[in-house]
């Protein structure tokens, strides 16, 4: 068991090309560590620069109390399970949970002891002298587990482990994946684009965007408080809706103006807001938290709009709009709510989850302290 800790990690490549900036993480022992974000983010090239398969520009890597730098990637400790399951094709599966301990010239009960333990542990204990290509795809991702569990590692690496399953095989290898963490009770760092495995998995989350960590916390807290606009529009399905407009004062009460004139009454502490006023700002609001009846007290927070699209999902239906001055909006709403298409409505915000963010891709988050 060990913490893994990253100080100022940056790479740049011969080309020119950066894609980590200076990236400093601090991963508690015995957590599962989740680096989630967009293809090209610098997630995987984090991970891999952790394992010691690609050489850092500069800043410090540590797994427990030693840098490793420049330590070769056998001697870090770790092991790492890969995307593609990299197992070798013509070992059995025994064979291939045992590779690393026979080169590493275990003696043979131990090692039979340590393949029987993990095989059993992944329920493949009846696959054992069948060959890869005689497996399912979720059984090839069991081996490759297993032979990262065998080396009984200080550090478990994950490189988008279930990217090659199919969609129902992610969710029940997902849930398999959190209790065999919780079993082994072994430090994880585990990547992938999926928002829905980072949310589920992690204890915390650490989330990229263009070489650079935007927000470390827990999956509910990154949720409910993003720091930023990238976060908050990137955690979330349908996506957090985005309005453009600008604070103001109107009636002596602090508000946001929409570009079509519609008026949302912010609340609580707009003390903070002041430093903003009749600056061009953007609202976000989840569309779990529109609706098409007022919220209590907030009668006053719609915004008019005609629906566009309306798609029936069983336990809620997304509903597709457009405002009055043209801005998208998406709200999930009781599958039984009265609303069909070409409808002029008014969807009412509520602004007690609300969140007015400085503009820009990655604008920050000026209402997290009170939310």
């Amino acid at each position: 068991m060990a913490k893994v800790f990253l100080k100022d990690v940056k790479k740049v490549y011969d080309n020119g090309y950066v894609a980590v900036k200076g990236a400093s993480l601090d991963i508690a022992d015995k957590e599962f560590m989740v680096i989630v974000g967009p293809s090209g983010c610098g997630k995987t090239t984090t991970l891999r620069m952790i394992a010691g398969l690609e050489e850092i520009s500069d800043g410090t890597i540590s797994i427990g109390d030693k840098v490793v730098n420049n330590v070769p990637p056998k001697d870090r400790d770790i092991a790492m399970v890969f995307q593609n399951y990299a197992l070798y094709p013509h070992m059995t599966v025994f064979q291939n949970l045992a590779f690393s301990l026979k080169l590493r010239k275990y003696p043979k009960d131990e090692i039979k002891k340590r393949v029987s333990e993990a095989a059993e542990m992944l329920d493949i204990s009846s696959q054992l002298e069948k060959k890869p290509k005689a497996l399912s795809g979720g059984q090839r991702q069991r081996v490759a587990l297993g032979r990262a569990i065998v080396r009984n590692p200080a550090a478990f690496l994950f490189d988008e482990p279930l990217s090659n399953l199919d969609a129902k095989l992610r969710v029940t290898t997902r849930a398999e994946l959190k209790a065999l963490h919780r079993r082994l009770n072994t430090t994880s760092i585990y990547v992938t684009h999926d928002q829905a495995e980072a949310m589920t998995l992690g204890d915390r989350i650490c989330v990229m965007y263009n070489g650079e960590i935007q927000q470390v916390a827990p999956p509910m807290e990154v949720y409910d408080k993003p720091a930023n606009r990238f976060v908050a529009g990137f955690l979330g399905t349908p996506p957090m809706n985005f309005l453009h407009g600008k604070i103001t004062v109107k009636d002596g009460k602090v508000v946001f103006v929409l570009n079509d004139g519609d008026v949302i009454v912010l609340k609580n502490d707009n003390s903070q807001f002041k430093p903003y006023l009749e600056k061009e700002m953007v609202l976000g609001i989840r569309p779990e938290h529109l609706t098409v009846e007022s919220f209590a007290g907030q009668s006053n927070n719609g915004i008019k709009s005609r629906v566009n699209v309306i798609e029936p999902l069983g336990d809620r239906k997304d509903v597709y709009l457009t405002s009055m001055s043209g801005q998208k909006l998406i709200a999930n709403l009781d599958p039984h709510t009265a609303i069909d298409i070409d409808h002029k409505v008014t969807m009412y915000v509520d602004i007690t989850k609300a969140h007015i963010f400085e503009p820009g891709e990655t604008g920050r988050n000026i209402t997290i302290s009170r939310n």
